[in-house]
């Protein structure tokens, strides 16, 4: 088998064909995600946490000299997306709970059972006369 057929067994496979569609579903709610912590979540809890903000936070390490710029560790950066990080994920944590919790729900509501086919009519009536004919005998 050559290298190009083999590619194209690989590359038409449904696994690989679903992952792709994964992932670009996966980039367009990143965006919904990104807006909803962004616009909605975030505002509310900034004024809770009186507006907090760690990216300033840092050591230099080497002053600047002339045209070159400090050197600086900024350790703030990491704690801030660190704490984004965490509220993001708690955020999605709780939506999937709602999401999982009318799941839940909607599982546990009673379905009618089907109604029987023509088949098993037939049969139940067959039954009947069966029981009816071994009842009189």
């Amino acid at each position: 088998m050559s290298i190009i057929s083999e590619f194209k067994a690989f590359a038409v496979k449904g696994n690989v064909v679903d992952m792709a569609v994964g992932i670009i579903i996966g980039a367009a709610f990143g965006k919904i995600v990104s807006s909803f912590v962004g616009d909605v979540v975030m505002p509310p809890l900034g004024i809770l946490i009186g507006g907090v903000d760690f990216s300033d936070l840092a050591v230099v390490l080497k002053a600047a000299e002339g045209d070159k710029p400090a050197v600086v560790l900024a350790y703030g950066k990491f704690i801030q997306t660190v704490v984004d990080f965490t509220i993001i994920a708690f955020a999605i944590f709780m939506g999937i709970k709602g999401l999982n919790r009318l799941k839940r729900e909607e599982e546990k509501a009673p379905a009618a059972p089907p109604a029987p086919t023509k088949d098993q009519q037939l049969l139940s009536e067959i039954r009947d006369l069966l029981k009816a004919q071994q009842d009189k005998g």
